[in-house]
C-alpha cells in the first residue's frame, strides 16, 4: 500500500506531525473535522481525487486547485497548511492514508475504536445509533463510524473494526447460497 499503513509509514509520520501540532493549537477536534469533510469529499469527486493523485498534475498546479477546493469548504488554517505542506512536498498520494491515520491517532487518544461500515443504502440516523450501541456493548468502547455505500451488497452491512470484519451482507449470504448449491 503506497504511503504505509494507518499506524506507521509516511502517512503516519505526517498524521503524527498534525495531530501533535493541533494538540498544541488546541485544534484537534476542528482538524478531524475538516479532514472528514475532504475525505467525503474526495469519496465523492473523480476530479478531486484524480488532482491529488495524478503525477501529471504540477504541485503548484494542485496548490492553487487544492487551496481554492479548501477555501471553498472553509476549512482552517492549520488543515490548510498540512494538505498544502504535501502539496508541496509532492506527497499528495498519501493524503488518503494520513487522514485515516490522524483519525486512528485521534480515536486512540479518546479510548474509542474505529469502524468502516459499508451499506447498500445510507443509514439513518436511528440505525447509525443502534448499530453504535452494538458495537460499543461488543467492543467495549465507544465506536467511532466512517460509512460507506455500496450498492452491490444488496442489503446488510460489512463491520470492519481493525483486522475484524463482519459480514452480514446479503451479497455475501447469496455467493455462500450459490456455491452451496453448485457443491
Amino acid at each position: 500500500m503506497a504511503g504505509g499503513t494507518a499506524e506507521g509509514g509516511l502517512a503516519g509520520r505526517y498524521a503524527n506531525a498534525l495531530f501533535e501540532l493541533a494538540q498544541e493549537q488546541k485544534a484537534v477536534d476542528g482538524v478531524s473535522a475538516d479532514l472528514a469533510s475532504l475525505r467525503k469529499a474526495l469519496d465523492t469527486s473523480p476530479d478531486l481525487t484524480r488532482l491529488v493523485r495524478s503525477p501529471v498534475f504540477s504541485a503548484a498546479d494542485q496548490a492553487k486547485a487544492l487551496k481554492a477546493v479548501l477555501e471553498k469548504m472553509g476549512t482552517g488554517a492549520l488543515t490548510t497548511k498540512f494538505v498544502l505542506l504535501l502539496a508541496e512536498k509532492r506527497r499528495l498520494f498519501v493524503l488518503t492514508h494520513a487522514i485515516a491515520a490522524y483519525e486512528h491517532l485521534v480515536a486512540k487518544s479518546r479510548g474509542e475504536t474505529e469502524a468502516e461500515v459499508t451499506a447498500a443504502r445510507a443509514l439513518s440516523d436511528g440505525e447509525i445509533t443502534d448499530l453504535k450501541s452494538a458495537l460499543k456493548a461488543k467492543l467495549g468502547k465507544e465506536p467511532r463510524l466512517h460509512t460507506k455505500i455500496d450498492p452491490s451488497l444488496l442489503g446488510g452491512l460489512v463491520v470492519k473494526v481493525g483486522s475484524r470484519m463482519i459480514d452480514s451482507s446479503l451479497r455475501t449470504k447469496l455467493d455462500g447460497l450459490r456455491a452451496a448449491m453448485k457443491g
